[in-house]
């Protein structure tokens, strides 16, 4: 069992547990019987708008951060302070106000998100040139090449995360694994500015007990297919033959043959083949109503997503689309700086297009099962379409 000291990055191989570094004290100490051998790892910028507002305004740094609309718009994101209050991305923005009323709110500014993120992922491939961007803050990293240099995987992470608090002044959490699935996993465990490890020894014992919409590709939809079989948790997975699994589950399902015992043989990779993915609706009545189009274009989001991930697929080009009451067709269509096949990402992109749009023009209208009105699609091309 090795020990990572995250403050003066001493690595020290440990028989026994310890509270603090042998070398200076720090109790920011990460130890694993893996921690010298695994190579994979999942980068995610902790509440990054909100944090990139902090860092760019320090009278509100400890004070609650939201980032979204108007009083009839909805939450992009919110920084931790204001999470300990109950505000989710998603939510109505009158009920997120609701909850924390201290709460300081701003409008997004893609263009300074944009240039943030792309400082970061510049320290990323400075690192390796292993990158597979996710989305404007989070990427897979392969540090094999790394490995293969000398170094040690884990304390050039600690490094990397050091160096971008320091020169981007933004903290980023560090999930380090054996294979993609459990490398996301793993950088949730301990944000913010956190630093988790899951190895091979450990894998199926995690994940025996875990909700089954922790798995990559288990969305709603899937997961209230699985409670009708009586599966909620990640272990009861494991009872079924492959050839059950895709019987149930279809093309997805040797996939999660593989997924519920912690295999994952994906690849970091930055390119892909160009496929999209689609989702489309109709609603019953004529509307211009921000709130409720949000609602729709978020299941939507959600709905693309969970098939994306289902086809092991992700896209950069979203795509909104809405019929007015006259007809015409309204469309946004911009280029992510990364793939994603993540809801919050698709929702977040989708919801700020939305509300760009004309809504007194784009007012959805009564479906005759022919015309739709939200309706999204991801691949190398991610459409929402507000149709009626």
């Amino acid at each position: 069992m090795s020990s990572l000291c995250r403050t003066c990055l001493t690595v020290t191989p440990d028989t026994t547990p310890i509270h603090r570094c042998g070398a200076c004290g720090s109790p920011r100490v990460v130890q694993h019987g893996e921690l010298d051998d695994l190579t994979l790892a999942h980068i995610d910028c902790d509440a990054f708008y909100a944090a990139v507002e902090k860092r760019d305004d320090p009278s509100i740094r400890h004070k609650p951060v939201i980032i979204g609309g108007g009083q009839r718009g909805v939450v992009t994101t919110a920084c931790y302070l204001a999470r300990i209050q109950g505000v989710r991305s998603a939510m109505p923005m009158y009920r997120a106000k609701q909850l924390c009323p201290k709460a300081v709110i701003i409008k997004p500014n893609m263009a300074k998100y944009r240039e943030t993120g792309m400082e970061v992922r510049s320290f990323f491939r400075a690192l390796t040139p292993d990158v597979e961007p996710l989305s404007i803050d989070e990427a897979f990293l392969d540090l094999a090449a790394v490995q293969a240099a000398n170094k040690h995987p884990a304390r050039e992470l600690a490094r990397l995360a050091q160096t971008v608090q320091d020169q981007v002044g933004i903290s980023i959490s560090v999930g380090l694994s054996f294979n993609k699935l459990l490398a996301k996993i793993a950088s949730d465990l301990d944000k913010p500015d956190g630093f988790a490890v899951l190895g091979r020894a450990e894998a199926l014992d995690f994940l025996a007990d875990k909700p089954v919409k922790l798995i990559w590709g288990v969305g709603p939809a899937t997961a209230k297919r699985m409670s009708a079989l009586g599966i909620t948790r990640i272990a009861q997975l494991r009872a079924f033959p492959k050839d059950d699994m895709v019987n149930m589950f279809g093309r997805f399902g040797e996939r999660l043959y593989q997924f519920c015992r912690g295999e994952d043989s994906r690849r970091v990779r930055e390119d892909r083949g160009s496929k999209s993915v689609s989702s489309e609706t109709t609603l019953m009545t004529d509307t211009g109503d921000l709130a409720e189009l949000t609602a729709v274009v978020e299941r939507l989001a959600n709905r693309v997503a969970e098939r994306l991930q289902k086809y092991e697929l992700e896209g950069k080009r979203i795509t909104l689309k809405l019929k007015t009451t006259d007809f015409d067709i309204l469309s946004r269509s911009p280029t992510l700086d990364g793939h994603t096949a993540e809801p919050r990402v698709l929702f977040s992109v989708a919801h700020r297009l939305l509300a760009a749009a004309r809504l007194d023009r784009a007012a959805a209208r009564r479906g005759d099962g022919e015309r739709h009105v939200p309706s999204t699609q991801l691949g190398d091309s991610v459409h929402f379409h507000n149709t009626s």
